[in-house]
C-alpha cells in the first residue's frame, strides 16, 4: 500500500508514463529521442530532487531518475568525489 503523505513516488510526474520510457534500451537517434521525452516530463515534476536523491543514495546506474542520465549522475559523483579530496589541502592551506 501506498501512503500518499510520504511516498514521493506516488507524486511524480512520471506516476502515468510507461517505465520503459525512462530506461532506453535503443541506441542512436531512437534513444535520444526517447531520453528527452523522459527528461522533458522530469522538468516540471515537484518531486524531482527526491527522486534524483533517491538514484543517488541507492546507487542506481540505470535510467533517468530526477531529470539526470546515468552520465549525469557519474559527471556530477566523479565531482563531488574531486572537491572532496581537495578539501585536505585547503586545510592546510595550499590552494587548489
Amino acid at each position: 500500500m501506498i501512503d500518499y503523505a510520504t511516498d514521493w513516488r506516488a507524486v511524480g510526474a512520471c506516476l502515468g508514463a510507461d517505465p520503459d520510457l525512462f530506461f532506453p534500451i535503443a541506441v542512436g537517434p531512437a534513444a535520444t529521442a526517447q531520453v528527452q521525452r523522459a527528461l522533458r516530463i522530469c522538468d516540471g515534476c515537484q518531486v524531482r530532487q527526491q527522486c534524483l536523491e533517491f538514484a543517488v543514495r541507492t546507487g542506481e546506474s540505470h535510467g533517468i531518475w530526477g531529470g539526470t542520465t546515468p552520465d549525469d549522475r557519474v559527471r556530477a559523483r566523479r565531482a563531488r568525489t574531486r572537491r572532496a579530496s581537495r578539501r585536505p589541502l585547503a586545510y592546510q592551506g595550499v590552494t587548489v
